[in-house]
């Protein structure tokens, strides 16, 4: 899943290519993946596109006032091209596609460059919201403070009556915006905790380490997103992870074999000598540590 660092970096590429371009139509190939219907998506043919910015994991389109709103879900993705084919994409096909905006030629004759969301698997969750007002989208509306926008005091304010463990509290985007699975391991990892600990029973010590290992990661991926193509983000985050989705591999810190635990549709990752003082978690469904 696209998280802050490669949401921020989206939004930074949308500024560099797409910023004082004119919006010439926007294609649908997956019905259920547009949210909302007022305004009706032709509104944005003739328009400027006037900024990129990011709510959490959000990508928001700012089109002359009306905000084109993106959540990517799991498996969702933005994919630039300087030459789209002139043709829409085929509603309800078996491709990827979801949704396509076209932009209007720079000069006469030109190429129609623009960008396509796509969505691979059968679990379709990709989202596009054309709303007034970045609000208007549930998902933003319930947003908690951004991740990178927080001080360590705002940290232990907003963990304090956590009663959930601290890897969910994490990932909760009403806590805090932005962090998902493989960054939350990662900082977990980098702060040195369970991700079984519960958050409001943190020590000032923890709390410290955790803001600490959240601002460095966090920061950190950003700066290794920014300035990379569309394409090739996602290679850029799988190389910088050192616990997630490393399952079986030595920790890159200790050498200790990287574990994982299951739970429902996805799994997390973590290492025993470093987090679990060489206890190995059971599995998530039974939420207890192996004796």
């Amino acid at each position: 899943m696209p998280e802050l660092p490669e949401v921020e970096a989206l939004a930074v590429f949308l500024r560099e290519r797409a910023v004082g371009r004119i919006v010439a139509r926007a294609d649908v190939a997956a019905i259920n993946a547009v949210k909302t219907f007022d305004p009706p998506l032709s509104a944005l043919g003739g328009a400027e596109i006037t900024g990129a910015s990011r709510h959490g994991k959000f990508l928001d389109l700012d089109v002359s006032g009306l905000h084109l709103i993106t959540h990517l879900s799991r498996a969702g993705w933005l994919q630039w091209r300087d030459n789209l084919p002139p043709a829409p994409p085929r509603p309800g096909g078996k491709g990827p596609i979801a949704f396509r905006l076209h932009l209007a030629p720079e000069f006469d004759g030109g190429p129609t460059a623009g960008f396509d969301l796509t969505e691979q698997g059968t679990q379709k969750r990709l989202a596009v919201y054309l709303v007034r007002d970045p609000v208007e989208v549930p998902g933003i509306a319930r947003l908690g403070p951004d991740a990178l926008a927080v001080d360590r005091e705002q940290l232990a304010v907003l963990l304090r009556d956590q009663r959930q463990q601290v890897k969910r509290a994490l990932t909760d985007q009403g806590v805090l915006a932005g962090i998902g699975n493989a960054y939350s391991d990662e900082i977990l990892h980098t702060a040195r905790l369970s991700p079984f600990k519960v958050a409001a029973k943190l020590t000032d010590d923890e709390l410290t380490r955790l803001f600490e290992a959240m601002r460095t990661v966090l920061t950190d991926a950003v700066e290794r997103s920014v300035g990379q193509q569309a394409a090739t983000l996602k290679g850029e985050k799988r190389s910088g992870l050192r616990v997630h989705a490393r399952d079986g591999l030595p920790c890159p810190v200790c050498g200790d074999t990287v574990k994982s635990v299951s739970f429902a549709d996805r799994s997390f990752q973590y290492c025993p000598t470093c987090q679990t003082e060489g206890r190995e978690l059971a599995d998530r469904r039974l939420s207890k540590l192996l004796k």
